[in-house]
């Protein structure tokens, strides 16, 4: 797909965030906004093909509010500047997210901050096999692709319950499991970008099955 109609629409947005400028370009948002969701509805069917645990996510139920949440973010622009949208979203699972914005493209997976219940459980993953998660974070095509885990907030001091000099200690210390490919505006309107999507979610299925062994099992 062709995504210059919705950066040309963010990029209008971004210079007029104002619910009167939606209100009175009310039809070109739900052109583009319907031009998306076709996208990842075609996305959806291609990614099922991949993995059979694979959990349907019509675009509808993948894509994201364009709104901020002004009520607890009361100093953010009335709309946000991009296009958000999560495949594969079974609940309480890490999943894939995709965002299109006005001079970039972010695909991620994995799970940002998840609770203290499902972190304990990732760390006890890591405390048992570990290396696991570093052999799949080390390999070759997966860190020329992603590079290392996102980088947030860390602990500054081993987690509780395990010892400071665990030999997986920086791994334990995390508090988000995430990687992330960016992909310039320009790449995203290739004819081909859609292949490469797929290739990006192959290459991090691995790391995700990972995370949801640890914390389904």
């Amino acid at each position: 797909m062709n995504f210059k109609n919705q950066i040309a629409f963010l990029k209008e947005l971004q210079k007029n965030n104002s619910k009167d400028w939606m209100d009175a370009n009310r039809k070109w948002y739900k052109q583009v906004r319907d031009e998306y969701i076709g996208w990842l509805n075609s996305m959806n069917t291609r990614l099922a093909t991949i993995d059979n645990e694979y959990y349907d996510t019509p675009g509808k139920k993948g894509i994201n509010r364009i709104n901020n949440n002004l009520m607890f973010h009361p100093n953010k622009p009335v709309y946000k500047d991009h296009f958000g949208a999560g495949f594969d979203k079974k609940p309480k699972t890490a999943d894939f997210y995709f965002e299109l914005g006005t001079d970039r493209c972010i695909f991620a997976g994995g799970l940002w901050r998840p609770e203290s219940k499902v972190l304990r459980s990732i760390r006890d993953a890591i405390d048992y096999d570990g290396e696991e998660l570093v052999k799949i974070l080390n390999k070759k095509s997966f860190k020329t692709r992603f590079g290392d885990l996102y980088e947030d907030a860390k602990l500054t001091n081993a987690p509780k319950g395990f010892d400071k000099d665990h030999k997986h200690i920086e791994l334990l210390k995390n508090k988000t499991f995430a990687v992330f490919q960016e992909f310039s505006t320009k790449e995203t309107n290739k004819a081909s970008f859609d292949d490469e999507l797929i290739n990006a979610c192959k290459e991090m299925l691995p790391f995700r099955r990972y995370l949801n062994k640890a914390i389904t099992v």
